[in-house]
């Protein structure tokens, strides 16, 4: 579904990401991994459309989607879905209101917007929260209500940046089997980026492992995880 073509992204002298080649199969749940300053945020911000790459390119389904401009761009990135470590709700709506937002956004009717907002709190598992606050949520269920919204206008991708370092460990598991279960339901393509190695071992199926900017080593999980070959993934498995 996604293929990334010998990407460079470059701030000042730092040079974030360097010839980077990644392909993400229609359906799956891939997992990016990487020690803190190894370029895992700025490579889902390329996939995700948010920044453009100093070279290379973007491909979804076929299309190349790194030159859209304006109005293309804009109808591209909502066909994705993304979830933060931090939730980025707003605070001044209640959980339907930040749910709904996205839906607003697209210029949905309201009766739709209604429906939609239901369909999607009982999907998640919290359809009591309804007309709550932020302030009234633990950390799981703000999760849940960003995962909601995500999912709003139907994307064909979720990237998920750091979606449980925040959490619990108890708290954690339950949102990696939602994101599983909704995974499984919906037939959408998850991108997972972490620096948690249990997360990838929890529900990703093939793992690209990124030091200083290069893709170190990919597979499937089992065989990155079982037989390590580079320094990178050695120390990640083995912390």
């Amino acid at each position: 579904m996604i293929v990334l073509k010998g990407i460079i992204k470059q701030y000042a002298d730092v040079k974030a990401l360097r010839e980077v080649d990644l392909t993400v199969a229609d359906g799956s749940i891939y997992g990016i991994i990487g020690r803190s300053g190894a370029g895992k945020s700025t490579l889902l911000r390329i996939m995700s459309l948010l920044e453009s790459p100093n070279q290379g390119e973007v491909f979804y389904n076929g299309e190349r989607v790194d030159t859209l401009r304006g109005r293309d761009l804009l109808l591209r990135r909502r066909k994705m879905g993304m979830i933060f470590q931090n939730f980025n709700l707003l605070s001044s709506r209640n959980v339907a209101g930040n749910v709904a937002y996205p839906l607003e956004i697209a210029g949905f009717h309201k009766k739709h917007i209604h429906e939609r907002v239901d369909e999607l709190l009982e999907l998640v598992g919290i359809s009591d929260k309804r007309k709550a606050r932020l302030r009234e949520l633990s950390g799981g269920q703000k999760q849940r209500v960003a995962i909601a919204r995500a999912l709003a206008v139907n994307p064909e991708v979720l990237f998920c940046d750091e979606a449980t370092s925040s959490l619990d460990p108890q708290t954690t598991r339950a949102i990696l089997g939602l994101i599983k279960d909704l995974h499984d339901k919906l037939k959408i393509t998850v991108v997972l980026v972490t620096h948690q190695m249990g997360v990838i071992r929890e529900v990703c199926e093939e793992v690209a492992v990124l030091d200083e900017g290069y893709i170190a080593e990919r597979g499937t999980v089992k065989s990155v995880f079982d037989a390590p070959k580079t320094a990178a993934a050695r120390e990640l498995v083995y912390a």
